[in-house]
């Protein structure tokens, strides 16, 4: 590892900007948000950037490294390559606040759109519930979601064809699955998937999954059964036949 890094970071804000390059002194075992935080102190006072645990939890550094969606504080510098300069730039797919900083607001009014949780009566004689460990063991893995919304930087609906109106992204269809799967859940979604919220949309093209710093299968465990649940209500000609008598 070199004794310094050259970090070329985007700053700007909604009106536009431009890169500005830092060097900076490194050492082993450092992480993109230690080199950020190194510049702040050093260098660029104003810099702005957001972070919170520095432990991969918060999801509040995420920001695009070398034009990949990451977390800064989970990326260590011994995996880059620091023989070219490390490009730091905020998310694309949401509107730049300042330098790195982004404005993420959106995905929490999409969150308040999607029906929640609605539990069905207890069915035990003492007013509790009765269900599977395999089902409950079938949500957890969405759970793990930190919100860091890379999954939702990446997806080409929004972050190229900027479909915010219409498509609510692969964060939420994570949070839908986990309802929709839940074992006690008697709430249907599967209406506003496929007109609300543009679940069609989705290519399947496992990008979201690849950069979830939980590694939760999004593609395969959320948005395909969503899909398939879907296929089954609107498009099953034996159930559209029966619908019809």
């Amino acid at each position: 590892m070199p004794d310094n890094a050259l970090f070329r970071i985007w700053r700007g804000d909604a009106h536009g900007g431009n890169f500005q390059d830092f060097s900076t002194p490194i050492s082993p075992g450092m992480v993109v948000l230690d080199a950020v935080h190194k510049i702040q102190a050093e260098q660029a006072p104003d810099l702005a950037v957001r972070w919170n645990c520095k432990a991969g939890k918060c999801g509040s550094c995420s920001a695009e490294i070398n034009g990949m969606p990451k977390l800064m504080c989970m990326t260590r510098l011994s995996d880059l390559n620091l023989d070219m300069p490390v490009v730091l730039e905020p998310m694309h797919s949401f509107p730049s606040i300042r330098d790195l900083v982004t404005d993420v607001s959106w995905n929490f009014r999409v969150k308040k759109t999607i029906q929640k949780f609605t539990p069905r009566k207890p069915d035990a004689p003492d007013g509790t519930w009765r269900i599977a460990q395999a089902d409950a063991d079938r949500v957890q893995e969405f759970r793990k979601c930190i919100e860091c919304f890379l999954c939702q930087d990446v997806c080409h609906v929004l972050r190229e064809h900027h479909k915010h109106d219409e498509f609510i992204g692969p964060r939420f269809f994570v949070y839908a699955a986990a309802l929709e799967m839940h074992p006690l859940d008697t709430a249907d979604r599967i209406p506003d998937l496929r007109h609300k919220f543009s679940l069609g949309y989705c290519n399947i093209t496992t990008c979201c999954r690849q950069v979830c710093p939980e590694s939760i299968t999004i593609t395969e465990n959320a948005i395909i059964p969503l899909k398939e649940r879907v296929v089954d209500r609107y498009f099953d000609p034996l159930k559209r036949f029966f619908r019809i008598l």
